[in-house]
């Protein structure tokens, strides 16, 4: 027979009792680690900042393969508006929903000037599939060492290499005009759209 002892009480449990509490201790470290780790979360600019990008930033420049598979800089879209998306990871559901919508939108991105860019920590080899799998038209960054991320202020998913969701309206001017966190990726394409002049 197994059996745990209560944290305070001294109290001994056995079978389903003791299983129950030891359970109960489990889950409640995990709630407490979750709730650490977005504290770490405002992770150091390299322009010395902490946090997202500010409005009124000029956006950090960075290269990206494009369809074509030509390698493309932010910055080789001056004076259009750009949107850059941070997203987790490729081929995950709401990834791929996302990434699809700015795709099923494309044309409507196209008549209104706007250069759309997907940021992840995935590989270019991994980038190249998910474009192929679903006919991407835009250009993908392989922020492999996060540095892309770090330059943006986007923090990491409970500390894993992975960014968060979040996006950056680019003006004409190069600089930061809308930050979007907690993307909803149903609508986010959408929602993008609406706020572009």
């Amino acid at each position: 027979m197994s059996y745990a002892m209560g944290s305070h009480s001294g109290r001994v449990f056995s079978g389903r009792e003791g299983r129950a509490f030891a359970m109960t201790r489990r889950a409640a470290a995990l709630v407490l680690a979750l709730a650490v780790v977005p504290a770490g979360c405002m992770s150091k600019r390299t322009d010395g900042g902490t946090g997202l990008l500010p409005l009124g930033t000029t956006a950090p420049d960075f290269a990206a393969k494009d369809s074509a598979g030509k390698v493309v800089h932010l910055s080789d879209f001056a004076g259009s508006p750009r949107i850059v998306y941070f997203y987790p990871k490729d081929e995950t559901p709401g990834c791929t929903q996302e990434a699809c919508a700015f795709r099923d939108a494309y044309k409507q991105f196209d008549a209104k000037g706007v250069i759309v860019f997907g940021v992840s920590r995935d590989t270019e080899k991994s980038h190249d599939e998910f474009r192929a799998a679903h006919t991407l038209p835009f250009p993908l960054v392989a922020d492999a060492d996060g540095a892309v991320q770090k330059s943006y202020g986007v923090p990491s998913m409970m500390g894993m290499p992975m960014a968060e969701r979040v996006s950056f309206l680019i003006g004409r001017d190069g600089k930061i005009e809308h930050v979007f966190e907690k993307v909803d990726p149903v609508i986010h394409a959408s929602e993008v759209l609406d706020l572009v002049k």
